[in-house]
């Protein structure tokens, strides 16, 4: 189904996709170069900053270092819409995951990732990112969210508090997003999506999502 990239309906759900590395690469020699961070712009008022889990909606253009070649520019897929990608959970490769930490909404950095911590030795044919290939990011922040794992997350979706979420808790939160995004969508895709939800998440099929099951990103204590 198609993703829905508000605040909300990405909050359990639909599998984010954007930059993730089809791959992981592997992490080459020791002496790999790391991340080079160039703040181009910074808000006077730099807060909050991103940290791991964190809901980010973003901008960013990417190129080739050795030409300089653009190879994504965001603003031209979706169209036009910031991404919204969860911070240090690999949803984007290790470089940006890396290169976005500490970041406040407003500002822009440029950043160069070397092949280690990006699409190594194999490159990525289908994003026309040759073998070996230093990439540089120019990016513009917009938001930093509570992520969708967050212990708030899942206290507002578990209207009982019995730390466990039931499948009619997620579909009256289904319901209540679908209302505020104010999209229309054909009837079937509320029973697609908790069907989906519960296919992803409840591991030991007891026909609830534990708090443990729900927090797959382990950067919240419930």
């Amino acid at each position: 189904p198609r993703s829905d990239m508000g605040r909300g309906l990405s909050l359990l759900l639909l599998p984010l996709v954007l930059l993730a590395a089809p791959a992981r690469a592997e992490g080459g020699t020791a002496a790999a170069k790391e991340v080079q961070i160039e703040v181009l712009h910074l808000p006077e008022d730099c807060s909050p900053k991103s940290k791991k889990g964190d809901l980010l909606n973003a901008h960013y253009d990417g190129f080739l270092a050795s030409d300089g070649s653009k190879f994504y520019c965001s603003r031209t897929q979706n169209e036009g819409h910031p991404k919204w990608f969860v911070l240090g959970v690999g949803q984007v490769i290790k470089g940006l995951d890396i290169a976005m930490m500490n970041m406040c909404p407003g500002e822009k950095r440029k950043v160069t990732i070397p092949p280690s911590l990006a699409y190594g030795q194999q490159g990525y044919a289908q994003g026309k990112i040759p073998p070996n290939a230093t990439l540089i990011f120019e990016i513009e922040l917009y938001a930093v969210n509570k992520g969708p794992r967050s212990v708030e997350a899942f206290n507002q979706i578990d209207k009982d508090g019995d730390k466990k979420l039931s499948e009619l808790e997620i579909s009256q939160y289904l319901k209540e997003e679908f209302a505020r995004d104010g999209k229309k969508r054909h009837p079937s895709a509320h029973d697609e999506i908790l069907a989906d939800i519960f296919k992803k998440n409840d591991h030991d099929g007891d026909g609830f999502i534990s708090a443990k099951e729900y927090n797959v990103y382990q950067h919240d204590e419930l």
